[in-house]
């Protein structure tokens, strides 16, 4: 029998990190090794702290120069070696020079039939409010790759979640946001196959 060695995981977050969360505690043939956050005091990287895995704080506070702050992502990702990067509610553009090292690594979920309601500015609860507004019957989740553009990266899976008449965006973000659970460990377990 074949040994299935671990893949080595990176996730980028920046807020309360329920995905990154979910991931840790069920993903299959896959480490993560790293936290990686623009923001010092989240909920992520408390639970990154408390579960013992490394951090990287990284924002312009601590790299006010572009070009430093790019450079830093590409010396600590090459220092871990990841096999997969995971955006969970990472609230920051990946700079170029990481999308060119880490081609097809790197994985975005998004809470929207992607290419609907993506994009700069279509985050969290501002899509939610979004698909509201314009009464569509159904939303959903996109897991989709990372490229240089917000949300155009190629689409890896989507899955549909119905909106309901009586739906808020509230209501319809907690909705998407257990699909969210599910489709990304789908993906990332078949990743790490």
């Amino acid at each position: 029998m074949v040994e299935i060695k671990n893949k080595r995981i990176i996730v980028f977050a920046s807020g309360t990190g329920t995905n990154f969360i979910n991931l840790y505690n069920n993903v299959i043939n896959g480490k993560i090794i790293l936290l990686v956050s623009n923001n010092p005091n989240c909920a992520a990287v408390k639970f990154a702290i408390q579960n013992k895995i490394d951090i990287s704080i990284i924002n312009t506070y601590r790299f006010p120069i572009e070009k430093n702050k790019n450079k830093q992502y590409e010396i600590v990702l090459n220092s871990y070696k990841p096999d997969l990067i995971l955006l969970a509610g990472f609230m920051k553009k990946i700079p170029e020079n990481i999308i060119a090292l880490y081609n097809n690594k790197i994985i975005n979920i998004h809470p929207s039939l992607l290419p609907k309601f993506g994009g700069k500015g279509f985050y969290g609860i501002k899509v939610h409010e979004a698909v509201i507004k314009s009464g569509d019957s159904f939303t959903g989740v996109t897991i989709h790759f990372v490229n240089g553009k917000y949300d155009k990266g190629l689409v890896i899976m989507q899955e549909h979640v119905l909106v309901d008449k009586k739906d808020n965006a509230i209501t319809l973000s907690k909705k998407v946001l257990k699909k969210e659970y599910e489709l990304y460990l789908k993906v990332v377990n078949l990743f790490c196959k």
